[in-house]
């Protein structure tokens, strides 16, 4: 359901009014003020290029914030990197906020967002497209794009996509292989020499229903799938220290908090997952 633009302003008032009664009650994950808080690390982190390749992560990096305050510093830090994005697929509506969508390298790109269904809120107005499918069967021609940017979707593939992102009973599915078709599908689409970026959970192998958690067989799927040209990985772990740079063996067994369950909740703090593993697949 489309968010009336008011609503929208409304509630990011209330958001952001809230801050300092978030940080007075111990900045808890998920309660008023929390959005706000986030989204001000997250343009802290893109400005500072907090999260660049070989750097190590500033101390106390997003303490009690779940992994976009790395996923996008990181996937910002690589597009700028590579200087021109030419036409980019969004897959999974990740950019789809204006404090990104207003900053280069994506403000005035040619840029396609790709979703399940239609956001509540949207910029079509200023050249954004919107498009609404299955990523493991796009409408789009081979070599379509030049770049392409999968941001924490690639888990929700295939699983049970009603509870947050479409009404259609359809999407509620049990394919866990559907992750490796949506890989398949995004080397069809790129243009030979483009590159996609793709990060998820990484941890100990489960799946929670809308999402699953990533173990090193699975990662190896993805790159087998997409068979790159080129390919290098970044992992991330979280702890109640923050974020920090880690190797796939130092979290290979580490578990989410699912906020909609309350699985895996701890005192450190964790919003989400408790590491990701970042992908970059040179076609």
């Amino acid at each position: 359901m489309h968010l009336h633009p008011l609503v929208y302003r409304i509630k990011r008032a209330v958001d952001a009014a809230a801050t300092p009664l978030y940080r007075l009650r111990g900045s808890r994950p998920w309660t008023v003020g929390y959005h706000t808080t986030k989204q001000r690390a997250i343009e802290v982190a893109l400005e500072t290029g907090a999260v660049s390749v070989g750097k190590e992560l500033p101390p106390l990096f997003g303490m009690a914030l779940d992994e976009r305050v790395v996923e996008y510093a990181w996937v910002f830090g690589h597009l700028r990197r590579a200087g021109t994005v030419g036409r980019l697929l969004d897959a999974g509506s990740i950019f789809n906020h204006d404090y990104l969508l207003n900053r280069a390298p994506l403000k005035g790109s040619d840029l396609t967002i790709m979703t399940l269904a239609p956001e509540k809120h949207c910029f079509w107005h200023d050249g954004i497209s919107y498009v609404f499918g299955d990523l493991r069967d796009s409408y789009f021609k081979d070599g379509a794009f030049d770049t392409i940017v999968c941001i924490s979707t690639i888990e929700h593939v295939g699983l049970d996509n009603t509870l947050l992102y479409t009404a259609d009973r359809e999407r509620d599915e049990r394919d866990e292989r559907g992750f490796i078709a949506a890989a398949r599908e995004f080397r069809r689409i790129i243009k030979p020499g483009g590159v996609c970026y793709i990060s998820f959970p990484y941890g100990e192998r489960r799946n929670l229903g809308w999402y699953q958690v990533f173990d090193g067989a699975m990662v190896e799927q993805i790159v087998e799938a997409y068979a790159p040209s080129a390919h290098s990985i970044e992992y991330f772990g979280y702890s109640a220290k923050g974020w920090r740079r880690a190797l796939a063996a130092e979290v290979a067994h580490a578990v989410p908090f699912d906020v909609h369950s309350g699985t895996g909740k701890g005192d450190d703090r964790a919003a989400s997952s408790r590491a990701i593993a970042c992908l970059r697949l040179v076609a």
